[in-house]
């Protein structure tokens, strides 16, 4: 009889934990990465802006939030309008599947409050913060201001 119970036990409890890994099957979420960083070499000492493309390769969507970095005391998320216009954002999509792309005439971070004036040659370090993904951490060499990468 105790053989029979414990039996039964063990199927109830092998059969929870299937529902359970079969419920989450699938269930991938985001999956980030950062390339092609830089920030191009500032006209001013007391700000600059920043460029990268965050990569998802995960089933889930999630948005960037914040920045911070080594060299501001204020990082903020910026769009250009058609007109040309900036205005700051609060958070920028980072599709499943997809890709958010940071660039000159588009989405970019501002620096401001610069506590020195990057050069080309050396490097910029950004935290960036999602809504669901963790931390990432980012160093972006500094370009010529004239530099363009590929697209």
């Amino acid at each position: 009889m105790r053989r029979l119970a414990a039996g039964s036990a063990v199927l109830v409890l092998v059969t929870a934990g299937a529902a359970c890994a079969s419920h989450n099957a699938g269930r991938d979420g985001p999956r980030l990465a950062v390339t092609g960083a830089y920030v191009p070499e500032p006209p001013m000492a007391d700000m600059a802006a920043g460029y990268f493309t965050v990569v998802n390769t995960g089933t889930g969507a999630d948005r960037l939030t914040g920045v911070t970095s080594d060299i501001a005391t204020d990082v903020s998320l910026h769009t250009t309008t058609a007109n040309g216009a900036m205005s700051a954002v609060k958070a920028m999509a980072v599709p499943a599947h997809g890709r958010l792309v940071l660039r000159t005439g588009g989405h970019h971070l501002m620096l401001m409050g610069l506590r020195r004036k990057p050069k080309t040659g050396d490097t910029v370090t950004f935290t960036l913060r999602f809504a669901t993904s963790s931390p990432i951490t980012v160093r972006a060499p500094v370009r010529p201001a004239t530099y363009r990468p590929e697209r």
